[in-house]
């Protein structure tokens, strides 16, 4: 019994973890909220998935043996003691008992016998009577239940136990290892999937997401297991209909839901559903749960930029979420992954900060929340963006997240492309200024043109002949100016002030910024040219609009070096293809749990508002009448127990008609 508390300890502290500390979330997640030291060291314990850990699932079947053993030790015992009346009690050990009174009375010991039997009887004992020749001993007791509280309670445990069990990945496990499966590691076709990778389907306790893109059907779910998945065939298909999704105007998800058709694939019936959040289908012993939403396939279309090289035409590219596309050779020839496509993006914009997108997992979260926010003025909804993932020939990957609609930032448009190198970092953004056309044509064309020797000697020209004088002065700041728009072109800011000592690197920039910024506004006119538009008006009335675009360009031309890819894809337009989440579960180990309870209710009811009182009433025969020795015992002597005796005495006085000679 030690045992079994002390186990029962572990899964209390377990289970305290497991409620505190969110489970089954990403890797990342736990990275970035225990660092890469702790989130090892925890990792060995399995915290973040902890009630299906090997050791939680050992302890519990430990448990469940310690306490099996327990009850079948003591049960046996117990009941014999719930049926047993003690009539075999010695009489004189009576006058050890505290709670006792001595009586005597002109009834014989037969006639007494009777009465007090009466007498009990009427209180709510049942009572059995032993004959010692002329003596009688009448025993009787009263709330033997109370014993089968200590039963139900330890069975109890047992049955809860078992249930999380039934319902935890043990099954899963079990088939795992008895019948040799193995799960399923990278992208696969579910048709061709072996056997070794799919589950019975008479599986008794599965847990498995599902997902199902509009118009889209399913008779299979996924199961986790360890480092790949296996499937799990479902007694019926289920086909999306359409899906459904309303927003607050913070662009939180407000509601979600389902429209599906069920087909069971034994009989071919059929029947409509609408399947919710906290209203899921219930078919077949299998519960279909609406559970989260993801894009189904959305078809992309995207111009991929250069960044390098003097080409400044874009390369139409088209792809879809979830899948690959490879781009032209020209353009580096990279593996791009489409990985996500967001229509709403309410970010926080509030003091010009960079917009950092949840996943869908934290905006289904809001769901179930209030839809109550504190008032932020910075919200603002800054469309469509898609996210991808860039792979190189190395397979070296960096994950990007871009903008199809410029976001006014500090009173000025621009395209913010983000990169980041791994999940757990937030997004970096290159700001690309928007042009008159609300476009990134004219930047692009900059970018190109900085990269073209023979128009940076030009722009270089043009800003020495402006201003310097001819001569020695004009040549040296041209000099100056075509190595500053040349070293600006590589390696931005950070390639002029590198090689320079530290205290003079404010005075270099001092002098090489506006240089750079005249020579580049020269470029910009060179480009526009060649592009056949008109050269800008420095005093016209847009001329300060004109200097402020040229700032950011300058900005995002000192960045562009830092920017880890060769191209960059713009979204020009998609055609989105919804998809539904859900979670299918087959769980009879949460009826073995509410059973489990209901033994747990009545066992402890039966422990602490069942008492058991037992009576026992010693007749002798005494000078034609009789001595009445009665003694009254409970497990718990409480007041109600002593105001309980003395009723009894004085109905045993008043029965007896004579007096008590008890000290």
């Amino acid at each position: 019994m030690r045992f079994a508390i002390s186990l029962l300890v572990f899964i209390c502290v377990a289970s305290l973890i497991g409620t505190v500390l969110p489970q089954n979330q990403g890797t990342n997640t736990y990275v970035d909220q225990f660092g890469p030291f702790w989130f090892e060291v925890f990792d060995q314990f399995s915290i973040w998935h902890i009630y299906n850990s090997a050791w939680f699932l050992l302890i519990m079947a430990f448990l469940v043996v310690s306490t099996t053993l327990c009850v079948l030790r003591n049960a046996p015992k117990m009941l014999r003691d719930m049926r047993s009346f003690r009539e075999y009690v010695r009489g004189s050990s009576l006058k050890a008992f505290h709670h006792r009174v001595e009586l005597d009375s002109g009834s014989t010991p037969d006639q007494a016998c009777a009465e007090v039997g009466a007498l009990l009887q009427a209180q709510g004992f049942r009572y059995r009577v032993r004959a010692d020749g002329d003596s009688r001993m009448v025993a009787a007791k009263k709330g033997a239940a109370n014993r089968l509280g200590y039963i139900f309670a330890h069975v109890a445990i047992v049955v809860i136990c078992l249930g999380g069990l039934l319902d935890s990945e043990l099954p899963v496990r079990l088939q795992t290892w008895l019948f040799d499966k193995q799960p399923v590691i990278g992208n696969m076709l579910i048709s061709d999937v072996p056997e070794s990778g799919r589950l019975s389907a008479r599986n008794p306790s599965f847990r498995a997401n599902m997902l199902v893109p509009d118009g889209k059907q399913s008779s299979v779910g996924i199961v986790s297991a360890g480092q790949g998945v296996l499937l799990q065939p479902l007694p019926f298909t289920l086909k999306l209909n359409k899906f459904h999704i309303a927003y607050y105007d913070t662009g939180m998800p407000s509601d979600f839901r389902s429209d599906v058709t069920v087909t069971d694939l034994a009989t071919g019936k059929t029947f409509d559903q609408t399947i919710q959040v906290n209203e899921p289908l219930h078919y077949r012993g299998v519960t279909v749960y609406q559970s989260s939403f993801d894009d189904g396939g959305s078809s992309l279309q995207l111009k991929a930029w250069p960044l390098q090289g003097a080409a400044a035409q874009p390369v139409d590219v088209s792809g879809k979420v979830g899948g690959e596309s490879k781009l032209p050779g020209s353009l580096g020839g990279q593996t791009v992954d489409y990985t996500g496509l967001r229509v709403i993006n309410v970010e926080n914009m509030g003091d010009s900060q960079n917009p950092q997108p949840t996943d869908v997992v934290a905006h289904v979260a809001a769901v179930t929340g209030s839809a109550a926010r504190p008032r932020n003025d910075g919200l603002r909804n800054v469309g469509p963006s898609v996210q991808y993932r860039l792979i190189g020939a190395d397979g070296q990957a960096h994950e990007f997240n871009q903008y199809l609609l410029p976001v006014k930032i500090d009173d000025a448009p621009v395209f913010l492309m983000g990169v980041r190198d791994t999940a757990s970092e937030p997004y970096r953004y290159l700001r690309i200024p928007a042009d008159g056309q609300g476009t990134v044509a004219e930047f692009m064309r900059l970018r190109a043109a900085l990269d073209d020797a023979d128009l940076r000697d030009q722009a270089a020209q043009r800003f020495a002949d402006h201003n310097a004088p001819e001569g020695e002065q004009r040549e040296l700041m041209f000099q100056a100016a075509r190595g500053a728009l040349r070293t600006f072109a590589r390696d931005g800011f950070n390639g002029i002030i590198d090689a320079a000592p530290a205290e003079q690197r404010e005075k270099i920039l001092n002098f090489a910024v506006p240089m750079i910024q005249l020579s580049l506004t020269e470029l910009r006119d060179l480009a526009r040219a060649r592009a056949g538009e008109p050269a800008l008006d420095p005093l016209g009335p847009n001329a300060e609009h004109e200097r402020q675009w040229m700032r950011l360009a300058v900005l995002a031309l000192a960045t562009l070096p830092d920017y880890p890819a060769p191209v960059a894809l713009q979204l020009t337009g998609f055609e989105q293809v919804q998809a539904s989440v859900f979670q299918v579960a087959r769980s009879p180990g949460k009826t073995v749990v509410y059973i489990g309870c209901l033994l747990l209710v009545l066992g402890v009811f039966s422990m602490f508002y069942i008492r058991e009182r037992r009576v026992w009433v010693w007749i002798r025969p005494q000078d034609g009448g009789s001595a009445w020795l009665a003694a009254m015992t409970t497990q718990r002597r409480t007041l109600d127990f002593n105001h309980e005796f003395e009723r009894l005495r004085d109905a045993l006085r008043r029965l007896s008609g004579g007096h008590d000679h008890d000290v």
